[in-house]
């Protein structure tokens, strides 16, 4: 499956891409106009991480974000969903190197992936690369039900994000 939110194509670099690359493994793709170290904090600054990460078309927000970012350190997610209790993901940092590269367990069940996302600059832009490798294939497709849809919103709205005057373009 691959998918894509963008008004310039459907093949556009900024295209989010979203395959199954293999019975476990998941891999999303997209560009951003943005360096790697601009990028990357988004990913690993609490306050920042908040205003993209949860998609907001299913009414998900995160009420509480706590992140250890190095190599052994630990995070804690917890979102709120109208009408549901809260939900926690949490998980370590198995890998992490500055300005280009995170790799994390998730830890909230038995059947959760390791996660690696690459930030690799080219020409002051960040072309990202996210890879969920899963414990077997039943995992794998119980967690990519509506993932499709969701990573290519979470995506847009980082994208917002760097946008903003307010993000972390300033950094």
């Amino acid at each position: 499956m691959t998918t894509g939110h963008d008004d310039t194509g459907p093949f556009s670099d900024r295209t989010t891409r979203v395959e199954r690359i293999s019975d476990r493994e998941l891999r999303v793709t997209r560009v951003f106009d943005a360096p790697a170290r601009i990028v990357f904090a988004a990913w690993t600054t609490p306050a920042l991480f908040m205003r993209w990460w949860a998609p907001k078309s299913v009414g998900a927000r995160i009420v509480g974000c706590d992140m250890d970012v190095r190599t052994g350190g630990g995070y804690r997610l917890e979102f709120a969903m109208d009408g549901m209790d809260n939900m926690e993901f949490f998980g370590r940092y198995l890998e992490v190197i500055p300005d280009a590269k995170l790799v994390w367990t998730n830890e909230e069940g038995a059947e959760g992936a390791v996660t690696t996302v690459t930030f690799e600059e080219k020409e002051g832009r960040t072309h990202l690369t996210y890879l969920d490798l899963y414990p077997s294939k039943e995992a794998l497709d119980e967690a990519t039900d509506g993932m499709g849809a969701a990573m290519p919103e979470q995506f847009d709205q980082l994208d917002t994000l760097l946008a903003a005057g307010d993000g972390p373009a300033g950094l």
